[in-house]
C-alpha cells in the first residue's frame, strides 16, 4: 500500500458503495486481527481513513477492539485502489428471541427488539 492510498475503514453501506469494477480478495478477521492491522497501519494520522459515519458502530471500534480512543480522518471515498487495503465492519441484525424489559437512565422502560452482531472483513483490491 503506497503513501497515498490509507487503510480505509468501512461499514456495510460504504462497502457496497464503494465495491465497483475490478477483483477483490475477501478475508474474514477477528477483532484482535483488525485492531492489529488499524494500529500497524496507523502510525501517523493519515494512514488510516474513515469512510462511514455511524457513531455507534465507532464506539464499538473502540470499546471492542481496544483501540485508544481517537478520530480517523473522515473521507467520503469512491473506490479501492488496486492493492489498496480496507476493513469493513459489517453489522449484521436479527429479531430478539425475548423482549426483555429494563429500565433507561430516565427510568421509562425499554423492550429489547433486536439482537446487533458485528464482524469484520479485511479486503484488498488485487485488479
Amino acid at each position: 500500500m503506497g503513501k497515498s492510498d490509507p487503510l480505509l475503514l468501512l461499514d456495510n453501506g460504504t462497502l457496497a458503495y464503494i465495491l465497483g469494477n475490478g477483483e477483490y480478495r475477501f478475508t474474514n478477521l477477528k477483532f484482535d486481527e483488525a485492531k492489529a492491522i488499524i494500529e500497524m497501519k496507523g502510525e501517523a494520522e493519515e494512514d488510516v481513513v474513515q469512510v462511514f459515519r455511524n457513531p455507534e458502530l465507532e464506539r464499538v471500534m473502540y470499546s471492542y477492539l481496544g483501540l485508544s480512543c481517537r478520530e480517523f480522518p473522515y473521507e467520503p471515498e469512491e473506490r479501492l485502489n488496486i492493492g489498496q487495503d480496507a476493513i469493513a465492519f459489517k453489522l449484521y441484525f436479527t429479531p430478539s428471541g425475548t423482549q426483555p424489559i429494563v429500565l433507561g437512565d430516565d427510568g421509562q422502560e425499554a423492550v429489547k427488539i433486536k439482537n446487533l452482531y458485528i464482524y469484520c472483513q479485511h479486503i484488498v483490491r488485487v485488479k
